[in-house]
């Protein structure tokens, strides 16, 4: 008896959830069978011993631990992989960790009727996809933007509860939008397809429409075009406690001052989140203040490090700090969050291959950079900043013999590839080769690392109507082409 627009966004929500289950369950079997063969190449050597780059344990003892950890894996890997074959993830509407909270109650100060207003908040929300044409770009939620009233298609069961025209219910309260209204002003008032999400938060009981819309998706520039543009760049190297930055001009100098933001991922996960997304506001500050046209930085991961642990990460004191930073570095969630604030603000991200970025980059452009920087101290995050600028335009970082050597007077050094002169070597017909000549012959040319890409992300804004009665229980996702 539902119209197939409700029909359709329930539907829509569980097949959303259930290719996220497959997702999940995919990413695990990657990590349990890295995991798996990281542990087999080390069992496979005698103890103490080491055959070509894989090492041995220590002693029979830990040999014996991790044949163990090895038979937990495998038991592991073969529940999944039979999960995939048949595919039936295990999905919980409402959260896995609010459905176990029920049973310690106790544990986390609530009674069981709190839970239960959590719970059944977690799983009922309303949506609805926009459509372009439809009156303030959503037929089933419509936001008039003059008086900010609030209308909703009944299903044709509740149509006797309609208090407007054409079988629509108006809320009671009324909602505004202060975070990008004047991109939602243009969108409505333009009939433009707008999606529309009610939640209710019981900690403050109030409800929450949040607005959406898929972002335009524009010409990625390549790094020929950077390069030839002349424009700079604010290459920025990601570490557990700050970002290192440096702004680098399309020759690949670095310019100015190296730059460090103090970063504290501690705490709650809502203030680690909050604390990243403001060192994000400084490095977007930073770009536009500094002429910068997008910001460089790693496509960088620790997938397989996190899903081997000591295996490859070290052992000992020293291996548990390493691997305590590694699990604090948020790689994911900065580039999640900058792509989208840069999208915002003009920005292009460009992300490079992290090959060698903090060693060569500490090797051939820290001291450098000591020599540049005079009130400030150049570390080796900050040369690794460098690298990370020099690949994102395509230029090489190791910096070879030959370039032209630092001004007596001037203090300029020109930080480009050249080679050294060097006399032939004996036998052999070829020309010697000077400065500026490129490398003939068989030998392998540097790649340009570096592969730009513009991150669009789709735009919400959130206003926040009065209490009112509960709206209608359904479920929906958004269709519209991902941004």
């Amino acid at each position: 008896m539902s119209s197939s627009r409700w029909a359709g966004a329930m539907t829509r929500t569980s097949e959303d959830q259930y290719q996220l289950a497959l997702r999940c369950m995919h990413d695990q079997r990657a990590g349990l069978r890295r995991a798996i063969a990281t542990i087999s190449k080390r069992l496979a050597v005698p103890c103490g011993k080491r055959k070509g780059r894989v090492r041995g344990y220590a002693d029979q003892e830990e040999r014996w631990n991790k044949q163990r950890r090895l038979q937990v894996l495998t038991a592991r890997l073969a529940r999944v992989e039979d999960r995939i074959a048949q595919g039936r993830p295990a999905i919980v509407v409402g959260g896995r960790r609010l459905a176990k909270l029920r049973h310690n109650l106790a544990d986390a100060d609530l009674s069981e009727q709190e839970w239960r207003w959590r719970w059944e908040a977690r799983r009922m929300f309303l949506t609805a996809d926009g459509e372009s044409g439809a009156p303030f770009g959503n037929y089933t939620i419509t936001v008039d933007p003059g008086d900010g009233s609030v209308t909703i298609v009944l299903p044709e069961p509740l149509r006797h509860l309609a208090n407007a025209p054409r079988g629509r219910y108006r809320l009671a309260a009324t909602v505004g939008f202060h975070h990008r209204r004047e991109e939602w002003l243009d969108r409505v008032q333009a009939s433009r397809a707008v999606r529309y999400d009610i939640t209710y938060d019981p900690e403050r009981e109030r409800w929450y429409l949040d607005a959406s819309w898929s972002a335009d998706t524009p010409t990625l520039p390549s790094p020929d075009r950077l390069a030839a543009s002349g424009a700079r760049l604010l290459s920025v190297d990601l570490n557990g406690d700050h970002v290192a930055a440096c702004v680098v001009d399309a020759c690949g100098n670095p310019i100015g001052q190296p730059i460090t933001i103090r970063t504290e991922l501690t705490g709650p996960a809502s203030q680690r989140d909050g604390r990243l997304r403001h060192a994000i506001s400084d490095l977007i500050h930073l770009a536009h203040r500094h002429g910068c046209v997008g910001i460089a930085i790693e496509n960088l991961g620790f997938d397989d490090a996190r899903a081997t642990g000591r295996e490859t990460m070290g052992r000992g004191k020293r291996g548990k700090s390493f691997r305590r930073t590694v699990a604090g570095i948020p790689t994911a969630r900065f580039r999640e969050r900058l792509r989208g604030m840069a999208y915002h603000r003009g920005l292009v991200v460009v992300a490079v291959d992290p090959a060698y970025t903090s060693k060569w980059g500490g090797q051939h452009w820290q001291r450098p950079l000591k020599q540049q920087t005079k009130q400030s101290t150049a570390t080796r995050h900050h040369a690794a900043a460098v690298a990370i600028g020099r690949r994102a335009f395509g230029h090489g970082i190791r910096r070879r013999p030959g370039v032209t050597a630092r001004h007596q007077r001037m203090a300029a050094r020109r930080a480009t590839g050249q080679t050294a002169s060097r006399p032939p070597a004996h036998g052999t017909a070829s020309p010697p080769r000077t400065a500026g000549t490129p490398p003939g012959g068989g030998k392998t040319c540097r790649g340009r690392g570096g592969q730009p890409a513009l991150f669009p992300a789709p735009k919400t804004v959130r206003g926040a109507p009065g209490p009112s009665p509960g709206p209608v229980h359904d479920d929906a996702a958004n269709t519209g082409q991902p941004a």
